[in-house]
């Protein structure tokens, strides 16, 4: 007999979620769009935590390494994941997001190869809790949870401490999209049913960006896309996506 540590099934159930999540993330925008809210319109006031409204003058950020994948849809609906569109986005996301900083007037800390294997886990916590105000603070009324009482109040708890002591920066920005492209077999099916009135979706664009304080592990701005254009495979169009990833992001002008 043997008894597992709390990190140990803390870390075993983030990964299941992870795993999960992958599965389903392709098809939410569809099932928002189900639910009459396709596309989230966001209030400026309501993307800040309560008592935040600017980075102050001088803050260090670290860009913690973006959660990417992207996937083909088959012609029977089927998300397949691939490998070779899923690099050429790490590196054209990382590029623009880098820049987009930087043009912000921001001095972005990067974290090493080894940092970034160290801090997996919390990527994985920043992507539930993601999922969670996009559905329970922007999503249909329906699904708001009155002890919130419509406050952008959510956290990623002292899982955040690790990064502030190995990088001394005040704050962190995560980032996490799931992107789909309509096959060429998917197009000739959706063609074809619409001949019949028959409608199916191609392929999605779903993301989530968060500003995190590091000392207290408190989500102080959120953004998210749910839309049905932009492209992570080419540099040019990165950027654009990064851009409306990062619509309003909080910095003095």
């Amino acid at each position: 007999m043997f008894f597992l540590k709390i990190n140990d099934i803390t870390r075993f159930l983030l990964r299941s979620f992870s795993a999960v999540f992958n599965m389903i993330a392709c098809f939410i925008p569809f099932l928002c769009l189900l639910l009459g809210f396709s596309q989230f319109v966001l209030a400026a006031p309501d993307r800040l935590a309560p008592n935040f409204s600017v980075l102050p003058k001088g803050s260090t950020i670290v860009i913690m390494p973006t959660d990417i994948e992207l996937f083909s849809i088959s012609a029977g609906g089927v998300a397949e994941p691939r490998a070779d569109w899923t690099e050429a986005a790490l590196k054209h996301f990382k590029t623009a997001l880098l820049e987009k900083e930087k043009k912000e007037g921001l001095s972005p800390i990067e974290l090493s190869n080894d940092d970034i294997d160290a801090f997996n886990e919390v990527n994985f916590l920043h992507a539930a809790v993601a999922q969670s105000i996009a559905i329970h603070h922007f999503g249909a009324p329906v699904f708001h949870l009155p002890t919130k009482e419509g406050k952008l109040d959510w956290s990623l708890g002292d899982s955040v401490l690790t990064i502030q002591q190995k990088t001394g920066a005040d704050y962190a920005l995560f980032s996490w999209i799931r992107d789909s492209y309509t096959s060429s077999e998917r197009a000739v099916a959706m063609v074809a049913l619409a001949l019949v009135g028959v409608g199916i979706g191609g392929g999605v664009q779903t993301g989530y960006a968060s500003l995190v304080d590091l000392k207290t592990g408190q989500v102080l701005w959120f953004n998210s896309l749910s839309r049905v254009r932009g492209d992570l495979r080419q540099a040019d169009k990165a950027k654009e996506t990064v851009d409306a990833l990062l619509e309003k992001f909080p910095v003095a002008p």
